[in-house]
């Protein structure tokens, strides 16, 4: 469950929010979100791996490291994709290091494979290894939202992987139909030379195939090759382009100053506010306002739920960060992720529903305010003739205040 379904929780009944939310700040405290669970879920991945390829020799006894480089390739053809799916886990894992959400899909439909994979070679530790590979899938789609990232070292990996395992599919390939070529493929270095000349599409003619089998084969490495590489430049310029052609964001030094999140009347009527009386504030909203009554080096756009977004605002020196958002889960969220920057900044939640007044008191705000609350109460009160006092508006105004 991600942070802001923490705070989802908190609106159910009962005590099992209050735990969550507990746990939450545990893992505040060991700094979890700087390696939980993208480098366990690595290890886990790299891990299952070397199990793979380590059981596909297992079963192949005859198969020994001394005899290299003749006999270790000496596998039976249905165990050559058990043995890329091994290799892809293990590179894969260093693509989840990064948090790379294409690490994580690839991640997921290799797991997906070994689960059926250790099902047909796994024999006597089938149970074991399926229970692993089965753990760790759930594992990988229930941190879905934390593999997020889409980079150029994303590119670049998703390239380098791609080229690795088709190099090794028509190396593997053109050393087991070795014969079926002319003049025949005998030895490790000559089917290397044939794959990375099918791969380029070079052919030079001075290896060919000669049977339905090995054409086809030749085949499948050409037409591989041309998709890795059109995929490759996708992968690796796509990121590169956006990154030259995003303009620069004016980084401004901020201190001091007031921060209002949320894109409500109220929010922008407390701007507008701040800056009558010349105080210096920072509105951070979801999307640009279509309006242009906004100070473009006010305004910071993007998901305050985000600690880099309160970063960006400078939510670590602020005097004063004011959650006024319509929803008021994303309200409490956003103060937790304040509190997370340990600043010296006040926390500010305006109510928009006086029944989740005790849950929000949960996440421990300097100040609660409720408008909406009080002016529907008010409303009711003057057309049933009920005597309004400044002590009243106060009181119901400020519904919680943290001294």
């Amino acid at each position: 469950m991600n942070d802001k379904g923490v705070v989802h929780w908190l609106w159910r009944p009962g005590r099992f929010g209050r735990f969550l939310l507990t746990a939450r700040r545990g893992g505040q405290v060991v700094r979890a979100r700087y390696w939980f669970p993208h480098i366990p879920l690595a290890a886990a991945l790299a891990g299952a791996g070397y199990l793979l390829v380590s059981l596909v020799y297992a079963l192949q006894k005859h198969v020994l490291l001394s005899d290299f480089p003749h006999h270790i390739f000496d596998l039976k053809p249905a165990s050559m994709p058990y043995v890329l799916i091994g290799v892809a886990m293990l590179v894969m894992s260093v693509g989840l290091l990064f948090r790379s959400r294409f690490a994580w899909i690839v991640a997921v439909v290799l797991t997906t494979s070994m689960v059926l994979s250790t099902a047909i070679l796994g024999h006597g530790h089938r149970s074991g290894l399926i229970s692993y590979d089965g753990i760790l899938l759930v594992a990988l789609l229930l941190s879905y939202a934390r593999f997020d990232r889409t980079s150029l070292a994303a590119g670049t990996l998703f390239a380098l992987t791609s080229a690795l395992l088709l190099l090794i599919y028509a190396t593997f390939g053109s050393l087991y139909l070795g014969n079926q070529f002319s003049p025949p493929i005998k030895d490790l270095v000559t089917s290397l030379y044939y794959s990375v000349v099918t791969m380029s599409t070079v052919g030079y003619g001075d290896i060919t195939p000669k049977t339905v089998n090995a054409r086809f084969f030749a085949i499948s490495v050409m037409v591989l090759g041309l998709a890795v590489f059109a995929t490759s430049v996708t992968a690796i310029a796509g990121p590169m382009i956006a990154r030259l052609s995003k303009p620069k964001e004016k980084r401004m030094k901020r201190t001091n100053h007031f921060i209002v999140i949320g894109a409500t009347p109220l929010a922008y009527n407390t701007y507008r506010e701040f800056k009558k009386r010349n105080q210096p504030v920072v509105l951070v909203m979801p999307q640009a306002p279509t309006s242009g009554d906004i100070d473009p080096e006010d305004l910071i756009v993007g998901d305050a739920n985000s600690l880099e977004t309160l970063r960006r605002a400078g939510a670590d020196q602020a005097q004063a960060v004011v959650a006024m958002r319509a929803d008021d889960s994303d309200n409490a969220f956003i103060v937790l992720a304040v509190k997370e920057l340990k600043g010296k900044a006040r926390t500010v939640i305006a109510i928009n529903d006086s029944k989740h007044m005790e849950r929000i008191k949960l996440v421990q705000p300097d100040i609660v305010i409720a408008p909406e609350v009080l002016g529907g109460e008010m409303l009711a009160m003057v057309l049933s003739g009920e005597e309004i006092t400044t002590d009243f508006v106060l009181q119901r105004f400020f519904r919680g205040v943290r001294t």
